[in-house]
């Protein structure tokens, strides 16, 4: 069992409760509910004052938190390496469908491909770190570009060199449209060997603290294992784990 540090313990618990009211708390209210008497929570009270997480309110008496504890964990979310962050779940996704996982980020109108991880299969994906593709075209890039404005979307499809890289490539903007109503429904894109016959992926977008749309992760594999039959598997899987990753990055609905 862990050791505790008893005065740690109970100056993070004053912290919890001071979380949940808004308007702060006397000390007698606070005295109560962490089950302290008043003299240790005066003391615990003047050492948060004296190092800037709670105030009092002179007017009232009552104790509230500071920013001081956002403050502290905003430095981490903003310094935070969304590939190191990634990486493990990763690995989980592809240890539990057997296929390739990547994870891409946006680079004006191409996504770039940040991290990947391949099963021991005897067939290898010519993908690598740092290869770029078409936004729009790619599950991961449709996964994006259904979250933007109909203007943010025209103007990726103006900047890309549409064109029919196999005879499922959508090169019709207006069937892209609707492409994107149907991935915003869904939460999640398709990419039916648009991009490389023989190739399926499914793709959904990550968030960050900020609910900004910050990468992409996608299930790669052969139409030979990537069956259709899996697709619906597939597709609720990467939705949970982008769901899982992107409150890891500090998104909250």
């Amino acid at each position: 069992m862990q050791e505790i540090v008893q005065s740690v313990d109970r100056t993070l618990t004053i912290l919890e409760v001071l979380s949940d009211y808004e308007d702060g708390l006397g000390i007698t209210e606070i005295s109560e509910k962490v089950e302290l008497h008043k003299s240790t929570v005066h003391r615990l009270l003047n050492t948060l004052i004296y190092k800037g997480y709670i105030k009092q309110d002179k007017n009232t008496n009552r104790y509230g938190l500071t920013l001081k504890l956002f403050e502290l964990g905003n430095k981490k979310v903003e310094n935070m390496d969304i590939v190191s962050v990634v990486e493990p779940y990763l690995k989980e996704l592809m240890e539990k469908t057997n296929e390739v996982i990547h994870l891409a980020i946006r680079d004006g109108s191409d996504i770039v491909y940040v991290s990947k991880m391949e099963p021991q299969k005897s067939m290898k994906m010519y993908t690598r770190i740092g290869m770029r593709k078409p936004i729009y075209c790619t599950a991961m890039g449709k996964a994006m570009m259904a979250y933007m404005t109909e203007e943010e979307a025209q103007k990726i499809w103006n900047e890309s060199n549409v064109q029919k890289l196999t005879l499922n490539t959508i090169v019709d903007f207006s069937k892209i449209k609707e492409n994107l109503k149907d991935i915003r429904v869904k939460g999640y894109a398709m990419d039916d060997q648009e991009v490389e016959e023989g190739i399926r992926c499914v793709g959904t977008i990550l968030k960050d603290h900020k609910s900004r749309i910050c990468g992409a992760i996608s299930i790669s594999g052969s139409i030979i294992s990537f069956t259709e039959d899996k697709t619906i598997y597939f597709s609720k899987i990467i939705l949970e784990y982008g769901d899982k990753i992107s409150k890891e990055l500090g998104y909250r609905r």
